[in-house]
C-alpha cells in the first residue's frame, strides 16, 4: 500500500456513505411491515412469512456475495463497483418497495412485497458487504484503519437514528396525511440522496491496495459453532437478545397509532423513538466507559440484562396500569441504555471466543465467528417480524388510516399488543440472561489464562521453527 495518510475527503465521503446506506436499511427494516399491513392492508400472517424468508435468505446470502467481491477485479479494485452498482439498485428498489401501485390487492399485492423486499435484501447486501471490506484496501493497518471503522459505525448509526426520528413527521408532511403518498415522497428523498452521497463515496475513495479477502462459507460459519462452546452461547444470546428488542421496536408505532392515539400521535411516537436512541447511544459512548472502570466486562453484561428485565417491568406495570404516555420514557430510557452496553460488549465477547477456540480446537476463526453475528443478527430479525405479524393478525390489530386520529384499541385486542410489546420481550431477556450467566464462562480472569497458554504456544511453535 501507498504510505500515505487518509485525508478528509476521503473521510467525509466514507461517512457520508455510511450514513445514507443505513439510512436506507433503517427505512426498511423499521417500517415495511407498518407499510404493507397496516397502511396497506396486506394479511399480516403473510408479511410476516415475507419477512422471516428474506431476512433468512438474506443472511445467507451474505457468504455469497463475500466470494463474489473476492474473486472480482477491475480497473476501479474489487469493492468500488459493486457498492456504487449495488446502491444504486438498492436506491431504486427502496423508491419501488415503498410505492406499491394502488391498483394492486389481495394476491398481487403479496407478490408484490415479496418481490420486491426479497430484491431488496439482495441489493443491499451488494453494496454492504463490499462498504465494510472496502477498509483495508485504502487505510494503513492500526490506528487509520481503526479510526475510519469508527468514523464508519458512527455515521452509520447517525444514518439510522435520523430515519428513526424523522419518518413518520416527514410521511404525514410530504403525504398531507395521507401516509401511503408521504412513505413514496419519504422513500424517494431517502433513496436521492443515498445514491447522490455514494456517487461522491465512489468518486473521492480509491483502492490503494489489493487486498486479499478471506471469504466464509456458510458451512464454515456452523462449523465454527458447534466445536466453540462458547460462540456457540453468544450466537443464542445475540438471537434472544435482539428477538426482543425488535419486537417491541416493530410493534412500538402500533401501539402509539392504536393504544395511545389522537391526532398527533407520530409526534408521540417520534418522542419516545428520540428519548430511546439518545438514551442507546450516550451509553455506548459514555455510560459504558463508565461503567468498566468499576465492573468486569461480563458483570457489565449480566447487570445491563437484569437492567433491561427491570425497564420491561416497568414497561408493563405502566401499560397494563393505564398510566400517561409520557411516563413511558422512564422504561425507555433504561431498555435502549441497556441495549447499547450490551450491543457494545457483544462484539467484545465474540472476540474473546476467537481466542477461546484458537486455544480449544487450535484454528483461529476471526473472520468465520464475526460471520455468524451477522447471521444470526439477521435471523433474530426475522423471527421477531413474524411475532409481530402473528400478534397483529390474532389479535386484530385495528387499521384506520381514513381519519387523521387512529381508532383506539380496546378489549382482547389491546390486551394482546401490551403483552406482545412488554411481557413477551421480558421472558425473553429473561432467558438471555439465563443463557449468558450459567454459560457463559469467559470472565477477565480465564481469558488471562487463555492469554497467557496462547502466548506460551506461539513461542514454543516459534522455537521449533528456529
Amino acid at each position: 500500500m501507498e504510505n500515505t495518510v487518509l485525508n478528509v475527503k476521503e473521510k467525509i465521503a466514507y461517512g457520508l456513505g455510511a450514513i445514507g446506506k443505513d439510512m436506507m436499511y433503517m427505512l426498511s427494516t423499521s417500517y415495511v411491515l407498518y407499510y404493507y399491513q397496516d397502511i396497506l392492508g396486506v394479511n399480516a400472517w403473510a408479511m410476516g412469512v415475507i419477512l422471516l424468508a428474506a431476512r433468512i435468505f438474506d443472511a445467507f446470502n451474505d457468504p455469497i456475495m463475500g466470494v463474489i467481491a473476492a474473486k472480482t477485479k477491475t480497473k476501479w479494485g474489487k469493492f468500488r463497483p459493486w457498492i456504487f452498482i449495488g446502491t444504486l439498485s438498492n436506491s431504486l428498489v427502496t423508491f419501488l418497495l415503498f410505492s406499491a401501485p394502488p391498483s394492486l390487492s389481495g394476491g398481487g399485492l403479496v407478490a408484490y412485497a415479496a418481490v420486491f423486499y426479497i430484491l431488496w435484501g439482495v441489493t443491499y447486501t451488494m453494496a454492504d458487504i463490499p462498504f465494510w471490506s472496502i477498509v483495508p484496501a485504502f487505510t494503513r493497518p492500526g490506528a487509520e484503519r481503526e479510526h475510519l471503522t469508527q468514523v464508519g459505525r458512527t455515521c452509520a448509526t447517525v444514518g439510522g437514528a435520523i430515519v428513526t426520528v424523522a419518518t413518520m413527521i416527514c410521511v404525514m408532511a410530504l403525504g398531507s396525511g395521507d401516509e401511503r403518498v408521504g412513505f413514496k415522497w419519504f422513500a424517494l428523498i431517502i433513496s436521492i440522496f443515498t445514491g447522490i452521497v455514494i456517487t461522491y463515496f465512489s468518486v473521492m475513495v480509491k483502492e490503494k491496495s489489493t487486498v486479499d479477502l478471506k471469504t466464509n462459507t456458510v458451512s464454515d460459519m456452523f462449523k465454527a459453532l458447534f466445536k466453540n462452546d462458547q460462540a456457540m452461547t453468544m450466537a443464542l444470546t445475540i438471537i434472544l437478545i435482539n428477538s426482543a428488542f425488535y419486537i417491541t421496536a416493530n410493534l412500538a408505532i402500533y401501539y402509539y397509532k392504536y393504544a395511545v392515539g389522537g391526532d398527533n400521535w407520530y409526534h408521540k411516537y417520534t418522542l419516545f423513538a428520540v428519548v430511546g436512541g439518545v438514551s442507546q447511544a450516550v451509553s455506548m459512548i459514555a455510560l459504558f466507559p463508565l461503567c468498566r472502570k468499576f465492573m468486569q466486562a461480563t458483570k457489565v453484561f449480566r447487570t445491563a440484562l437484569c437492567g433491561a428485565v427491570v425497564g420491561y417491568l416497568i414497561f408493563t406495570g405502566i401499560v397494563f396500569a393505564g398510566m400517561s404516555y409520557r411516563m413511558l420514557y422512564i422504561p425507555a430510557v433504561i431498555i435502549f441504555s441497556c441495549n447499547g452496553l450490551l450491543m457494545v460488549l457483544l462484539t467484545i465477547f465474540l472476540a474473546d471466543t476467537v481466542d477461546y477456540g484458537e486455544l480449544n480446537n487450535g484454528a483461529r476463526e476471526e473472520s468465520v465467528i464475526f460471520s455468524i453475528q451477522t447471521l444470526v443478527v439477521k435471523f433474530a430479525s426475522g423471527v421477531s417480524a413474524l411475532v409481530a405479524s402473528a400478534c397483529i393478525s390474532i389479535f386484530n390489530i385495528s387499521k384506520d388510516t381514513s381519519e387523521g386520529a387512529a381508532q383506539v384499541l380496546t378489549g382482547s385486542s389491546l390486551r394482546g399488543l401490551q403483552i406482545t410489546i412488554t411481557i413477551l420481550p421480558m421472558i425473553i431477556f429473561f432467558a438471555a440472561c439465563v443463557v449468558f450467566i450459567k454459560k457463559y464462562k469467559l470472565d477477565e480472569e480465564k481469558m488471562a489464562s487463555i492469554t497467557s497458554a496462547l502466548e506460551e504456544r506461539r513461542k514454543i511453535k516459534d522455537t521449533e521453527g528456529e
